[in-house]
């Protein structure tokens, strides 16, 4: 009896160390924690964008329409609920990844309002938040850059043989890529616009 059971547990630990699951199971936990340390990113943002807001606010009064859409663009965001499960759905990851677009856009639009107020440009304060707002764009992209990764090497895992049988017997599927949504508009050189008039 006691043979027979040994040996089952063996024919278990074999199978299960050649047919993939453990490489499935560590490379899901690291796409788990790349998107986490996005969420997180992202996060930081949220919470700051309030107080870059509040200073452009004093400054530039006028530009409220911009202001408004940087806020609600924060709104919206914040009513999608962003948990470790949105990587295994590929609608409300798509819908996620268009509300922090969104947010992007209008956060660029108040930059270039920002540049119209140089009062507000050498004010400590700004300077101070500006940077980390910067920071943290660059920490978005590379936990993104580390997610993207992450994800691509998880998916190519569970498409090659054997794993692909031992994923479709415990229901892995492949998880959503980050994609640019605005292509076309990128693929194209930027115009640089010098005014020479100025004196």
């Amino acid at each position: 009896m006691k043979f027979h059971r040994l040996l089952l547990m063996t024919i278990v630990f074999v199978v299960f160390n050649h047919c993939g699951y453990n490489e499935i199971q560590m490379q899901d936990e690291a796409v788990k924690a790349a998107w986490a340390e996005v969420l997180n990113q992202y996060k930081r943002r949220a919470d700051l964008i309030p107080q870059l807001v509040k200073v452009v606010e004093a400054f530039a009064i006028q530009e409220k329409e911009v202001l408004v859409q940087v806020t609600e663009a924060r709104a919206k965001v914040g009513t999608i609920q962003a948990t470790p499960e949105l990587i295994n759905n590929p609608e409300a990851f798509r819908r996620f990844q268009q509300a922090q677009g969104e947010l992007s856009n209008a956060l660029s639009r108040l930059m270039v309002v920002v540049e119209q107020y140089p009062q507000l440009k050498s004010d400590a304060n700004f300077r101070d938040l500006q940077a980390q707002i910067e920071g943290t764009e660059n920490r978005i992209a590379v936990a993104r850059k580390r997610y993207i990764d992450s994800v691509q090497e998880y998916n190519t895992t569970i498409r090659i043989f054997p794993n692909v049988i031992t994923a479709k017997i415990f229901g892995y599927t492949e998880k959503p890529q980050f994609e640019v949504e605005n292509l076309q508009d990128i693929s194209k050189p930027p115009e640089i616009q010098i005014n020479t008039n100025k004196k």
